[in-house]
């Protein structure tokens, strides 16, 4: 089949139409990491909203994110970009966090902030480096003049079927990208964060499953969980709130840069029966920022598909 012919149009409800349960998504690889510009049709959708009848509708803000300051790491596409959107429906804006390859879609990404009426500062940098995480956190400070929310949301993986193949090189990538940067971010940024301050980890679904061809992105997003859980319990007497949100199999750039066909072609194997959207993900981050999640803390909300994990 060909990319189209696996997507099937349902215009009544919206300008698009989402996955239709049991139909998979396009099979195409690209170089990492990934541009969401280079990505087949369907493109992911990150301000629309699936209807009931497999349509979309826009997403309705109601100002719950109103003169909020948000950094948003991985913010040129996918979960990133859709979160950066919402935020800026929402009223907030952002300073989003990519490396200088992919330059284009964080331009791309900024347009679509700014149409909303808020400012999105960009910054290009290596997160896999102290140093350059110190350099966000100040950047963000002097930019914006403060932050009000923290996204810790940039990964990176690369599948491969038995641990003999995975190479202590790419096993220290991962953890340095995965973890060891929402490490530094959060140490750098607490000290100019105050009461009703967020942070919002993005974790996964597959600790909770244990995914054997992903050993180090799946060992890193187990770590983010327990992150969360000892963050927020540490940080709650400063009134600062620290939730995570662990994504399902979500139409997004890192799919078809980092995904093997044979597990692309089981992308929509979930109970729902379809791949996600990152704008169905991005609600999760705009509850979490919100007061609507005045008493949620230490959490892990499971935008996944309807797959069981009991966490």
């Amino acid at each position: 089949m060909s990319p189209i012919s696996q997507y099937v149009e349902r215009p009544a409800t919206g300008a698009k139409s989402q996955f239709e349960p049991g139909h998979k998504i396009p099979i195409q690889h690209m170089d990492k990491p990934g541009l969401e510009s280079e990505m087949a049709d369907p493109k992911p959708v990150y301000d629309q909203i699936p209807t009931e009848d497999g349509g979309y509708q826009p997403y309705k803000p109601a100002g719950k994110l109103k003169g909020k300051r948000a950094i948003i790491t991985g913010g040129d596409s996918g979960i990133g970009r859709a979160t950066a959107i919402l935020y800026a429906m929402e009223g907030a804006s952002s300073m989003i966090v990519y490396l200088p390859e992919e330059e284009t879609d964080a331009q791309e990404t900024k347009r679509l902030v700014e149409k909303h009426g808020t400012k999105c500062h960009c910054l290009a940098i290596d997160l896999r480096k102290r140093e350059n995480c110190k350099k966000v956190i100040d950047t963000a400070v002097q930019t914006m003049g403060g932050i009000d929310i923290l996204i810790n949301n940039a990964a990176f993986q690369n599948m491969l079927s038995d641990i003999s193949e995975l190479s202590e090189e790419q096993w220290e990538r991962t953890f340095d990208t995965n973890i060891h940067s929402f490490f530094y971010l959060s140490k750098y940024a607490l000290p100019h964060m105050k009461r009703g301050s967020t942070i919002i980890n993005c974790s996964s679904v597959n600790p909770y499953i244990g995914r054997g061809d992903l050993l180090d992105y799946t060992s890193t997003k187990g770590a983010i969980v327990a992150f969360t859980r000892a963050l927020s319990n540490q940080q709650l007497k400063n009134g600062i709130r620290v939730n995570c949100v662990c994504p399902g199999p979500i139409w997004t750039p890192l799919i078809p840069s980092t995904m093997q066909t044979s597990a692309m072609d089981q992308f929509h194997a979930v109970p729902i029966g379809r791949p996600g959207q990152p704008s169905e993900v991005a609600t999760c981050f705009v509850f979490l920022a919100s007061q609507d999640s005045s008493y949620i803390a230490g959490q892990c909300l499971h935008p996944n598909g309807g797959v069981m994990v009991n966490g």
